[in-house]
């Protein structure tokens, strides 16, 4: 029998201006595991009621409360982000537990300056977090007033059928000691939920008296958990054991939470705003001007397109589980074709790699089944597929490591393309008129590749990083572009004529009539420049004194290699093997690596060098088949070499493998992140006998990414044959900033003097040693940074395939003999700016 839809409309508990969900810097809360909603940016200070009801949880820091409806809509308002770790300071509860309230009433007030000093942000989500009844919701728009304006609009239908669960068998238990500093607040309990989802049997977890069913993140809050908690996780049923293991090591490792000792409540309300985040960005020196992260080089001059991203409605409930799951196979199949046509004619180049490695996510086994799973509890496709995606992105973006966080684009880009055609959007081409700079606040790989560069000069993002697949893309396609740029890059109207630096990281938002010529100019001279470089790629890179630099390529398979051999290499500097690795339920055995390892050797040929490094992962890059310790801080424990040491038998494997190269090219073992000479040794007596076996010539070395390498390189040099200098993690780990972080990330700087004493006490060390040094890392292909390395004495630079002729041919102009005299005077400069500004002055910059 159907039910007449009724609606309800969700009130503003705060006035303020509403924002999409979607758009908290928050990845739980975004990806909208706690729930669907709407976000406030909040003008008031006082949380009123939103609905008549039940107060059914309040957080005893008191920044989160739930009202739960007669209907039996639950709806959560969670003050501000991270602010559990204010431990209830500058909140007062007007309500307690149970109390019933009505629509408008008082229920928090909070000392909105203090939250707001000492909170990541004052964001407030509003979210639906009991929906088993809710068959439509649409979000609201604009200005609200507290107690008077909707936010949220529900249409009631139904209640769904909760799904029963196995409870047969043999009760399966476990215990675990909560790490979590501030307990189970609403972030880790959502994580939860979501993991606790994926189990048919029954399950529970307990806090002595108290019980919680893990699907429900309400349930978990109410348990009201503490650090050091003693939880009994138990379950009934066909997958008892899997899902008890999964949820205690789950509960172990903190749920995603933060394990670190937070602020006390008296310092967070004192401690002001963190000066690099308050200030604004170090590269922006004039007014006009927006800063961002240096993404991919080059100037562009143009106007100013905003994109936004359209927003598509869903319905919640489907119309059966054959309808639904017939729907989605076929919007998979088609952006299955439609990546195909995006990356046809494309070769070996990075468009094509990425566009495949998306193609991959369609058949991702997680994320199908994360969707299958909400078609099979009555969600439509299109509901069930957005998320999965969403819940997929918000984990990739909740890891450690900046380089993996920066993946979660592509999982939101994938899943995007197939919501558009589930919501029935057409795809259409991007409208851009000529000479176009966009900006937006995330550009996705897709749209990216599929740009049309006769008429987009540049783009700025306001998210993203360096190390992305859309900056990745950009510098490929040898489009100029900026990501993480000043927010208010998102305010310029379109038409506004700009200049963009893709050198420095910079956006002229009001430039004058000298500095269009200018940049005009400049823009002729490079695209000469770079004309000429490809004319003569071939030739060697020798100074005009007459010293050789080798400049040689960084790769992951044999497409890339003979891309880069054909653009000039002259070798492999640096390839990365742990992509053979990663993406995959084992690791790869030794005759798929060898197969591999030969098809590089023999792209690279006898007469050129190969240096391949063994499997750098980690802490911060974990393998998903490599049993890994849960970590508090993944940059400093196992990782790099110290992987490999862990599990003798899986590098011993890959050794074996990569040696059956050596009869096919110059073949150079390189260990990644070694910081002792014990790591060296321990290495070698694996290699060693392996390479003797063999009979043939290799040579053996290490990159240099930490400071302990470079201080002790004197005696490292003495028991390798080479040397690689990874400035990326040298100048994170010397100057103590992720090079991904938001913040930091143009002031990690890898031309700070301390980092150029590192490079050159390295350099100095294995030159007396008769060792050759190589730099792999992102200076390597710096044009600013060239002069310095050689300078410096560095003998190979290795670089993206695309920057090979530009690097050759900027080598050729430069005498070692003054590059020298230069780099021994940047060693007596303070500052990263000053070494920049030398640096230009010796290229005659103005």
């Amino acid at each position: 029998m159907s039910v007449t839809p009724t609606q309800l409309a969700i009130v503003a508990p705060l006035s303020g201006v509403l924002v999409p969900l979607a758009s908290v810097p928050d990845p739980v809360f975004a990806a909208g595991a706690v729930g669907d909603g709407i976000a406030i940016d909040p003008t008031s200070s006082e949380v009123l009621a939103p609905v008549d009801g039940i107060i059914t949880q309040l957080h005893r820091a008191c920044h989160a409360v739930a009202v739960k409806t007669a209907t039996g809509v639950e709806v959560l308002i969670h003050v501000g982000i991270d602010t559990v770790k204010l431990k209830g300071v500058g909140f007062t509860a007007q309500v307690s537990q149970g109390d019933a309230v009505v629509t408008g009433q008082k229920l928090l007030s909070f000392d909105a300056d203090l939250v707001a000093r000492s909170a990541v942000s004052l964001m407030t989500m509003v979210v639906i977090t009991g929906a088993e009844g809710v068959s439509r919701l649409r979000p609201g728009y604009g200005e609200v007033r507290a107690g008077l304006d909707p936010v949220l609009h529900l249409e009631l239908g139904a209640r769904v059928a909760v799904q029963a669960r196995d409870a047969e068998g043999p009760l399966v238990r476990a215990a675990v000691t909560l790490p979590n500093t501030d307990g189970l607040h609403a972030r880790p309990a959502a994580l939860l939920a979501a993991a606790a989802r994926r189990y048919r049997s029954q399950l529970r977890i307990s806090r002595g008296a108290a019980t919680a069913d893990p699907r429900s993140v309400i349930s978990v809050m109410l348990l009201g958990t503490q650090h050091g908690d003693r939880l009994l996780v138990e379950a009934r049923g066909i997958d008892a054991e899997a899902a008890v293991n999964d949820i205690a090591a789950l509960l172990a490792s903190g749920c995603g939470d933060s394990l670190a000792a937070g602020p006390t409540a008296a310092a967070a309300a004192a401690a002001p705003v963190p000066s690099a985040v308050a200030a604004a960005p170090p590269t922006a020196t004039r007014p006009g001007q927006l800063a961002g992260v240096a993404a991919s080089p080059g100037l562009a001059v143009g106007r100013v397109m905003q994109l936004r991203r359209k927003q598509f409605e869903v319905a919640v409930d489907g119309q059966g589980v054959g309808a639904e799951s017939a729907r989605l196979a076929s919007a998979l199949a088609e952006a299955a074709r439609q990546l195909d046509a995006l990356g046809a004619g494309q070769g070996a180049s990075s468009q094509a790699q990425i566009l495949g490695a998306h193609r991959e996510l369609l058949a991702d086994p997680g994320l199908l089944e994360g969707a299958r799973t909400g078609i099979a509890t009555g969600r439509s496709a299109a509901y069930a597929w957005r998320a999965a995606y969403m819940d997929y992105a918000a984990r990739v973006a909740a890891l450690t490591n900046a380089l993996l966080r920066e993946r979660a684009g592509d999982v939101r880009d994938v899943g995007e393309r197939v919501l558009a055609l589930l919501a029935g959007a057409r795809p259409t081409a991007l409208a851009v008129a000529d000479r176009s700079i966009l900006i937006a606040d995330e550009l996705s790989p897709s749209e990216t590749a599929a740009l049309d560069c006769r008429k987009v000069v540049g783009f700025c993002t306001t998210g993203g990083g360096a190390t992305g697949h859309t900056a990745i893309l950009a510098r490929s396609l040898g489009i100029p572009a900026i990501c993480g740029i000043d927010a208010a890059a998102s305010a310029l109207a379109d038409g506004t004529l700009v200049i963009l630096d893709g050198d420095r990281g910079t956006l002229d938002t009001t430039p004058d009539g000298a500095a269009f010529a200018a940049a005009e100019a400049a823009r002729g001279v490079a695209a000469t420049a770079r004309e000429l470089a490809q004319a003569s790629a071939a030739e060697e890179a020798v100074t005009l004194d007459g010293r050789r630099i080798e400049v040689a390529a960084n790769v992951r398979d044999a497409k890339e290699t003979a891309a880069a051999m054909a653009a000039g290499g002259d070798g492999v500097g640096l390839m990365r093997s742990e992509f053979l690795f990663t993406d995959r339920d084992t690791a790869p055995d030794e005759a798929e690596q060898s197969e591999a390892y030969q098809a590089i050797a023999r792209a690279v040929g006898l007469e050129r060098r190969l240096v391949v490094r063994t499997l750098d992962v980690g802490g911060d890059k974990p393998l998903s088949y490599l049993l890994m310790p849960h970590e508090q801080n993944p940059f400093l424990g196992i990782r790099g070499i110290r992987v490999g040491l862990a599990h003798p038998e899986l590098m011993a494997t890959q050794l074996r493998a990569i040696v059956t190269a050596a009869p096919l090219t110059r073949l150079c073992v390189m260990f990644p992140m070694v910081a002792s000479l014990d790591e060296l040794r321990a290495a070698r007596a694996l290699l060693d006998p392996i390479a003797r076996a063999s009979g043939r010539a290799i040579e053996i070395g290490i990159m240099v990414e930490v400071p302990s390498a470079a201080l002790t390189a004197e005696r490292l040099a003495a028991e390798v044959d080479f040397f690689s200098i990874g400035t990326n993690d040298l100048t994170q780990y010397t100057l103590a900033m992720d090079r991904g972080h938001p913040q930091l990330a143009a002031q990690a700087d890898g031309l700070h003097p301390a980092v150029l004493r590192l490079i050159a006490m390295t350099v100095s060390a294995a030159h007396r040693h008769r060792r050759w040094v190589g730099v792999c890392g992102g200076l390597a292909g710096d044009p600013v940074a060239v002069p310095a390395l050689i300078g410096l004495g560095v003998d190979e630079l290795s670089v993206s395939a695309p920057a090979i002729p530009t690097v050759k041919a900027q080598i050729r102009r430069l005498s070692r003999g003054d590059c020298q005299r230069m780099a021994s005077g940047l060693l007596e400069l303070a500052t990263a700016a000053q070494v920049r500004a030398a640096l230009a002055a010796f290229a005659g910059q103005p």
